[in-house]
């Protein structure tokens, strides 16, 4: 982990224990909600839990999280990046556990199984879990966004140029075949045209 990386998640760390200190308790309510800070970024670990283990799945009771749940989740929050961690890696940690699904206890042992084999600080990946947001919120629309404007910027057909300008007429309406092809006009007779009587050659 590059000295930035390290550099920011002990920020992190310290607005956390801050936070800690100003409430005297760990961010959320004695009833175990969410309580409210400057920016709502720092989710308690277990609510994080079981957002993630509702994403994409409607009936579940966010009591156990799925490896594509949890991949996601590591995904958004940046803890697979590709390179430290991938997600062969959470995959053969994961099926260590040999269970379908996780309830909150045996992904904390996934994560510390996962953390001493990649040699990554558990509190650091923990971190990075309870700071990432809402799931989808982050990563998702800003992808979504992106994706957007390059579609636009390909679709503008104003920016075409050579044939393909052929293509499209002044409102950007594409002309069909005629704008790829030279079509023959069938509508009379052509210049230059000479009958060849093929049953009078004597």
């Amino acid at each position: 982990m590059s000295e930035d990386n390290a550099q920011a998640v002990e920020q992190v760390t310290q607005d956390v224990k801050d936070v800690k200190l100003e409430n005297g308790t760990a961010p959320g309510s004695a009833n175990g909600t969410p309580s409210k800070n400057d920016n709502d970024s720092v989710i308690p670990f277990k609510d994080a839990f079981k957002m993630f283990s509702k994403f994409g799945d409607p009936k579940s009771d966010g009591k156990q999280i799925t490896l594509s749940q949890s991949d996601k989740w590591m995904k958004q929050a940046k803890v697979i990046d590709g390179k430290k961690i991938t997600t062969t890696d959470t995959a053969i940690h994961f099926k260590k556990l040999k269970l379908v699904k996780l309830g909150i206890d045996d992904y904390q042992k996934f994560l510390e199984d996962l953390a001493k084999s990649k040699k990554v600080e558990l509190e650091e990946i923990k971190t990075k879990l309870t700071t990432c947001g809402q799931p989808g919120v982050s990563t998702h629309l800003t992808k979504s966004a992106a994706a957007a404007a390059t579609v636009d910027r390909l679709t503008d057909t104003t920016k075409y140029t050579g044939s393909h300008k052929q293509r499209f007429d002044e409102t950007g309406k594409g002309k069909g075949i005629a704008g790829r092809k030279d079509l023959v006009d069938s509508s009379g007779y052509v210049t230059g045209y000479q009958h060849k009587d093929t049953y009078n050659k004597h």
